[in-house]
């Protein structure tokens, strides 16, 4: 596949109304849903969704703008080559709400690159998240909250350490 202008821009720099907006709607939600699974072009969406085509190029382009999705295009070997959407990396968005805060915050974890270490699961990276902000915030309780995250990590850290040195002193 040749890569066609894949907006790449840092999610960090996305404007939180964009990525609320996508997020709010369903049907964007359900072509992110079936981009999960693999690759697809804008027909083979339309008919899985039962959506017009001009719709669902709309709301491509508006997911590709803020940088969830990217394109690329392939040659076929009858008819106009193919614009095929993907979505090659794992996005969190941590939506914080209480009294005095409204917050949006939004990660771009790319798992599938080799040289980028792999995150903690969702709940764990939001939980993380939401302890950050609590610092951010001045509320100091989060700090031992930190460390005992960061405890936990380590004795998890040690266990899979001393799981793969028995395994390779096995084998």
């Amino acid at each position: 596949m040749e890569n066609e202008g894949q907006n790449q821009q840092n999610l960090n720099d996305v404007d939180m109304e964009a990525i609320l907006d996508v997020m709010g709607c369903k049907t964007r939600r359900d072509i992110m849903d079936l981009l999960r699974e693999e690759p697809r072009f804008v027909s083979e969406i339309s008919q899985e969704l039962q959506i017009g085509q001009k719709a669902i190029i709309e709301h491509l382009r508006a997911m590709e703008d803020i940088g969830i999705l990217t394109s690329s295009t392939k040659k076929v070997v009858r008819g106009r080559p193919r614009k095929y959407y993907d979505m090659p990396n794992d996005v969190n968005v941590n939506i914080t709400i209480t009294k005095n805060t409204f917050n949006v915050a939004i990660s771009q974890d790319m798992l599938n690159a080799n040289h980028v270490p792999q995150l903690p699961s969702g709940d764990e990276w939001s939980k993380l998240l939401d302890i950050e902000k609590r610092i951010d915030q001045g509320h100091t309780e989060a700090i031992e909250e930190l460390k005992s995250q960061i405890r936990l990590y380590d004795n998890l850290k040690e266990r899979a350490e001393y799981i793969l040195e028995r395994t390779y002193n096995k084998y």
